[in-house]
């Protein structure tokens, strides 16, 4: 059956952790989307290029706790294209590989969320497609508390404009495309922290799938 519905969900993924999985897992099955594709930045602009593995490794890593699970995928479309890995720039070559009667979601935390003004021509992007902004641990225990952190944002500055739709967890533009909240299962996991633990030489078991642990073991990764 071909795809309608579809999440985008880009990251760093320096590794990808049970966290990530479990969030894309929950979005694509509470907005009926037929895949999430988790899409591995090849060069993140707003990371240090020194802490972050090769995006050959990152993209492995994804390929290999994906595969098999119904709705997750995973694109290797940003390692396609030369220089900073822009969202902007890969919504734009998503939109041109997709028929266009496919809806296209991109997924992000609050924390990115919140800095999304910084982001490159990030009002085009909010005219192009809706996002679906996810909790974060701590945010997500209230269940109103999302809402309000977005409601927050949206008050003043460049996001100003939008207005919550009391039917529906959604902020409405009139010129914009909607932005929808969704809270996940809060788990407190951070690849920073599992990164350390690496480096300590510290067990990183039930924090990311075995297949990853075992591939960062096989690589001799974050040593």
């Amino acid at each position: 059956m071909p795809f309608k519905k579809i999440g985008i969900f880009g990251g760093t993924f320096n590794p990808v952790h049970l966290g990530h999985l479990r969030a894309a897992l929950e979005v694509q099955r509470g907005f009926g989307l037929d895949a999430v594709f988790l899409i591995p930045s090849a060069s993140p602009p707003h990371k240090e290029a020194g802490d972050v593995v090769a995006a050959s490794d990152r993209l492995e890593m994804v390929r290999r706790c994906v595969s098999g699970v119904p709705g997750l995928r995973v694109s290797d479309i940003e390692l396609k294209r030369e220089g900073p890995s822009y969202t902007i720039d890969t919504i734009c070559a998503f939109r041109q590989i997709v028929p266009q009667d496919v809806w296209l979601y991109l997924i992000i935390g609050l924390d990115a969320f919140e800095e999304i003004a910084t982001w490159k021509s990030y009002e085009d992007l909010l005219r192009l497609v809706p996002l679906i902004v996810i909790s974060r641990p701590g945010v997500g225990d209230d269940p109103q508390g999302l809402d309000r952190a977005i409601t927050r944002l949206l008050q003043h500055g460049e996001l100003a404009g939008y207005a919550c739709a009391p039917e529906t967890p959604c902020f409405r533009h009139c010129e914009k495309q909607p932005i929808f909240t969704f809270n996940v299962t809060a788990m407190d996991i951070a690849s920073s922290r599992i990164r350390g633990m690496v480096k300590q030489g510290e067990p990183i078991d039930f924090l990311v799938p075995e297949a990853v642990n075992a591939y960062i073991k096989e690589r001799g990764l974050y040593r």
